[in-house]
């Protein structure tokens, strides 16, 4: 039924079965071996779209907790991509971020002055309803194009400030995203610093081969494309 042998079926649920997923039971049959837990947010990096929207397609319902909106000085980092001195001060949006009840992850952000943000009581609102600072830009019809994301490995410790928030009762590792959103015209308009505790990303990257044409994998009966002409060169 699924066009492969019966080696290669062996050995995907050989896989399978390494992995948990299966049970094998001599004499009984193969069992489903266990449901894995769903992660707040799914994100492969090769599209940008909100974490609301990742959080609506698993049916996960967003909420937020310690919203804090401060001015402060953007420092030397946010300065050189914004192009503005590191003195300038502009408000510093951070939150708790809950999915199904739960303290998903930690977010920080900082946008251009030159976008013009709601009044703290409307991105209070927003945030309540599970919307991010992407899907305010957005809203407002900010010519987003792109980003560049970095993805780095951090502990945290129950003595921390972010250790409290989390709730963490040892070191626990967590996943960091630092990502800068540009317009259109290339310029920066958004800094923001994710931090995912346990179960709150599964991150994945997609990748190809740079190929004019795709091979045929299961050609049509009488075809002689490259996945025939290697079973016939196989047999002989």
């Amino acid at each position: 039924m699924l066009g492969v042998s019966r080696g290669t079926l062996r050995t995907a649920l050989q896989r399978l079965e390494h992995t948990g997923e299966i049970v094998r039971r001599q004499g009984s049959g193969t069992f489903v071996g266990r449901v894995a837990t769903p992660t707040a947010f799914v994100e492969g990096l090769e599209r940008l779209e909100p974490y609301s929207m990742l959080a609506r397609r698993r049916g996960v319902k967003l909420g937020v907790r310690d919203v804090a909106i401060e001015e402060r000085p953007i420092g030397a980092e946010i300065g050189r991509k914004f192009e503005l001195s590191p003195d300038t001060i502009l408000p510093h949006v951070s939150r708790i971020v809950l999915a199904a009840g739960e303290a998903a992850a930690y977010m920080t952000d900082v946008v251009h002055p030159a976008i013009a943000l709601p009044s703290t009581a409307a991105l209070r609102r927003a945030f309540e309803r599970g919307e991010m600072i992407l899907d305010v830009l957005i809203g407002q019809g900010v010519p987003i194009a792109f980003a560049t994301t970095r993805v780095l490995p951090r502990l945290i410790t129950p003595r921390e400030n972010i250790g409290l928030l989390f709730g963490v009762s040892r070191t626990t590792a967590v996943l960091e995203l630092e990502e800068t959103i540009h317009v259109t015209s290339g310029e920066v308009v958004h800094h923001s610093r994710d931090l995912f505790g346990p179960g709150g990303m599964d991150l994945h990257v997609v990748r190809a081969l740079d190929v004019e044409r795709p091979a045929q994998v299961n050609p049509v009966p009488g075809d002689n494309g490259p996945a025939r002409r290697a079973r016939r060169a196989a047999a002989t």
